[in-house]
């Protein structure tokens, strides 16, 4: 991975990158890594993520929810060889709600995720005009863990909204991805795809799987010591409905399609990069929440 940028799926339910809502049920743990800073060998840094949502009930518009969801985070990626890379997040949750019951907050150590890929090929070749074309592909696996707390009341009416503002999802999950980057000269376009399977947790409370897909364009412009890297893409994700005891429960699972642009400016050693994403169009809750921007910036240290 010397001097290029490849895009790494690690997402836990979401979003892109989104955490949870106040009925649709996706749930919390969830992680965004888009462009990967640039390394030799092993990265770590700290990110910062942030994502709220508003719903309002169609039949009643005093009943409403602004939830924020911020999350600090601790991650890491470690090249073994040629062909296998470890990724890993430690992330601190710090949830709030605002409701018509009045305001909640809740923070902790959230889910620690860790996920293995394996290059299945890294292929350079020349243009007829002396371009060069590089193409990676890269497949993985991995594991979420029930780290964070997951604590709530079976019986209570406002059990989503509980289990969406929980620093864990309570459950020991999988993941898995693939991803394709193509690039000429200083252009590149990567596409990447991840499935994750949850489990049920020890309360019966199982958050729906999810199938994420997006894909990233980006220009490296260098000068001396100096690589800056603005990219866009496109992603879409998927959420199935969320079960208590073995029963759907009504009003969770959706989709959301968002467009997302960022940069990442790499000097030596140090990378720090941000990213926006915007939703386009979406349906959680029979379009009862409504996800709004999203940002994450970082602080990367390759050696």
């Amino acid at each position: 991975m010397k001097n290029k940028l490849i895009v790494a799926i690690f997402a836990i339910c979401f979003t892109s990158n989104s955490f949870a809502c106040e009925i649709c049920g996706c749930g919390t743990g969830n992680y965004y890594i888009g462009l990967l800073p640039q390394f030799n060998n092993h990265f770590i840094g700290l990110r910062y993520q942030y994502s709220s949502f508003k719903t309002t009930m169609k039949d009643d518009a005093t009943q409403y929810s602004k939830d924020r969801f911020q999350a600090a985070e601790l991650w890491g990626g470690w090249n073994m060889g040629k062909r296998w890379q470890v990724l890993a997040i430690v992330p601190f949750n710090i949830i709030h709600q605002v409701s018509d019951d009045g305001s909640t907050s809740n923070s902790g150590v959230g889910d620690i995720a860790m996920v293995g890929n394996y290059k299945i090929f890294d292929i350079a070749s020349a243009t007829a005009s002396k371009k060069l074309v590089t193409q990676q592909l890269w497949l993985g696996a991995g594991v979420k863990l029930a780290t964070g707390k997951f604590i709530v009341d079976q019986n209570d009416e406002a059990l989503v909204a509980i289990a969406n503002t929980q620093t864990g999802s309570g459950s020991t999950d999988f993941i898995l991805n693939a991803s394709y980057n193509i690039s000429i000269n200083n252009f590149g376009i990567n596409t990447s795809s991840r499935y994750k399977l949850n489990t049920t947790n020890t309360d019966q409370y199982y958050f729906g799987n999810k199938f994420s897909v997006n894909s990233f364009a980006y220009y490296s412009i260098k000068k001396n010591n100096t690589v800056i890297t603005p990219n866009a893409g496109l992603l879409y994700d998927h959420n199935d409905a969320s079960k208590l005891n073995n029963q759907k429960i009504d009003m969770t699972g959706g989709y959301l399609f968002s467009a997302a642009a960022g940069m990442e400016v790499n000097v030596k050693k140090l990378t720090i990069g941000f990213n926006a994403q915007l939703p386009l169009t979406q349906n959680f809750a029979d379009n009862q929440t409504k996800t709004k921007i999203k940002g994450m910036v970082h602080v990367t240290f390759g050696f």
